[in-house]
């Protein structure tokens, strides 16, 4: 199991923190029954039943950073797990990351923003 941080990417301390403005989603999964009589019933559905997802960014980093990020979301497909810890917690939980994007903003200089979705498995 592969970690997000600055020892598995191989950058500066701090290189792998995203930037401050990233944003936390929760979407419960719930179930819901319409009736025909416009009544309408609501329920949790599942054990985890409210996984969240972040959208975070990187600015201004360095191509070499910017290689490390991607590569480490490149090696995992879209599809293997790892572990990263919140900005707002202090244990890490499992995340997949589905979409990145890679803007060049200048020589040398990139953006990168992705989306971590949180995931439970053992």
């Amino acid at each position: 199991m592969a970690t997000f941080d600055d020892t598995t990417l191989g950058v500066a301390t701090g290189e792998s923190t995203p930037d401050y403005g990233a944003q936390r989603v929760s979407q419960p999964i719930t179930r819901t029954v319409q009736f025909g009589d416009g009544y309408q019933q609501r329920l949790q559905f599942g054990l985890n039943q409210n996984p969240r997802k972040w959208e975070l960014k990187w600015t201004a980093k360095t191509n070499s950073v910017s290689d490390a990020i991607e590569s480490f979301f490149d090696a995992r497909k879209g599809t293997e797990s790892f572990d990263w810890t919140p900005l707002d917690e202090a244990t890490a939980l499992k995340w997949v990351c589905r979409s990145w994007n890679r803007t060049f903003d200048y020589p040398n200089i990139n953006t990168i923003t992705a989306t971590f979705e949180q995931v439970f498995e053992p």
